[in-house]
């Protein structure tokens, strides 16, 4: 199950039971506070998560592949 959308979404599970639900959003934190203590700051889509939802969405729409459920 390695490396598809069901072992992804056992392992985001496993990790919420054994370190808490918001696992990721403290992993989150201290990425954003290493980068501080580093003097960078997040560019692009990091930096803008909107714009990335809009880059997405633009694709995604135009996509000449066929939608897999």
């Amino acid at each position: 199950m390695s490396g598809t959308r069901e072992g992804g979404l056992k392992a985001a599970k496993t990790n919420k039971e054994k370190h808490g639900e918001d696992f990721y959003v403290r992993a989150g934190q201290k990425t954003k506070e290493a980068w501080e203590r580093n003097g960078r700051k997040p560019r692009g889509f990091a930096a803008r998560p909107e714009l990335a939802r809009v880059a997405g969405a633009k694709g995604g729409s135009i996509s000449k592949r066929t939608r897999q459920s």
